[in-house]
């Protein structure tokens, strides 16, 4: 008997007994003693809604844009590195649930599907996620086959320009495809599910570098040139040098500090992301949800969006970011559990399941369209000011 999914929890349990230890445990981590992973999750709970009664809540609608775009809900499905590792071909199951329930999908650079790959399945513009490298010139072809593609949007990360220290991949070896160790045979042995779909994909490395970035052939190059090219040195110029280059619309991630929101609305961005990396950078910082008043305040009414990642696990956390200024969000891991699970299907449950739980948080708190929801759905004294 197929299993009643409820919550993203539900999900998050399924792909951990269907995904390898490896690629489960780099979707569900963070950085050192991942405190931050921690508390970007608990931070949202403590914000409390105000319920109201005897109010009409017929007609609801979550539809509202983000950049222009409309969307069944301000929900994004975030850029996450190997998701096709959490099922065969994952980017592209991502993706195509995303373009039928109405919302954006973002491909990350580190995928394992190519660019090439997601827009020969899809018909809906998606967005492409641009980590900045040391080689202009492969960072330049990117940015082209994404306009061939024809990606409506370039998220560019500017929080990784080194990588924070995940003890969980470190120890468990994180490679793709998993070398072929003792321990690995071991652990793949017990999830027949994920090879079964494994076995009928041709995809398992990351798509978007090998045979594209210079020396590297293969997946034996590959792991030596991932490790050099993050470039320690990026700038703001190196933003406006990728502006200049893509030409469209521009969404910055990795924001956290008001001084950098000034410069990502100077630099001409369409929107920015308040993000902490989902805790996998640097431990010890706020959660991007007690980041975001300062950064709305900051720049809020300035001609940029503002969105928000890092700990969204339920509509509940939709509304409250909504609630407190965000246009929008991007959930990674409630998807990929989704994905992890049941392949297309579990990302689509997932977003039935966040979605479900916005609309009806919103009719409790004695509203009917997203567009309304401000503060003052919220308890005073319990939300971050």
């Amino acid at each position: 008997m197929a299993p009643v999914i409820t919550c993203i929890e539900d999900l998050r349990v399924i792909a951990k007994r269907r995904v390898p230890r490896m690629f489960y445990d780099y979707a569900d981590s963070g950085s050192w003693t991942e405190s931050t992973y921690r508390s970007n999750e608990t931070a949202f709970q403590k914000i409390k809604f105000r319920q109201r009664v005897a109010v009409n809540m017929e007609n609801r609608s979550l539809e509202n844009t983000m950049i222009g775009e409309n969307v069944t809900m301000p929900v994004a499905l975030a850029p996450t590195g190997l998701t096709g590792m959490q099922h065969a071909d994952g980017e592209i199951l991502a993706a195509r649930a995303a373009e039928k329930f109405g919302v954006p999908f973002t491909l990350s650079t580190m995928s394992i599907c190519s660019i090439e790959d997601v827009a020969e399945h899809t018909s809906r513009p998606f967005w492409f996620q641009l980590y900045v490298m040391k080689d202009k010139g492969f960072v330049e072809r990117l940015i082209n086959r994404a306009k061939a593609a024809k990606c409506s949007a370039l998220v560019i990360t500017l929080d990784l320009q080194i990588l924070g220290q995940r003890h969980k991949d470190i120890k468990n070896g994180l490679s793709s495809p998993p070398k072929p160790t003792l321990t690995n045979l071991i652990n793949l042995a017990t999830k027949p599910y994920w090879c079964w779909h494994m076995l009928h994909t041709k995809r398992r490395t990351f798509g978007n570098i090998v045979g594209h970035a210079s020396g590297v052939s293969d997946t034996s190059s590959l792991s030596a040139w991932t490790s050099q090219q993050f470039d320690p040195a990026l700038s703001w110029d190196d933003v406006a040098w990728i502006k200049d280059k893509w030409g469209g619309k521009i969404i910055i991630k990795g924001i956290m500090e008001p001084e950098d929101a000034h410069l990502a609305v100077k630099s001409g961005a369409d929107a920015l992301i308040v993000s902490n990396h989902g805790g996998r950078q640097l431990d010890g910082a706020l959660p991007s949800i007690e980041a975001l008043p300062a950064i709305v305040d900051a720049v809020g009414k300035d001609n940029i969006e503002i969105y928000l990642d890092s700990g969204v696990r339920s509509g509940q956390d939709v509304i409250r970011s909504v609630a407190m200024g965000a246009r929008g969000v991007f959930i990674g891991r409630p998807f990929l559990y989704g994905l992890g699970a049941m392949g297309e299907a579990g990302v689509t449950k997932a977003l039935e399941v966040i979605r479900n739980e916005a609309d009806l948080t919103m009719a409790f708190c004695g509203l009917r369209n997203i567009k309304d929801v401000n503060k003052s759905i919220l308890v005073p004294g319990t939300y971050p000011t």
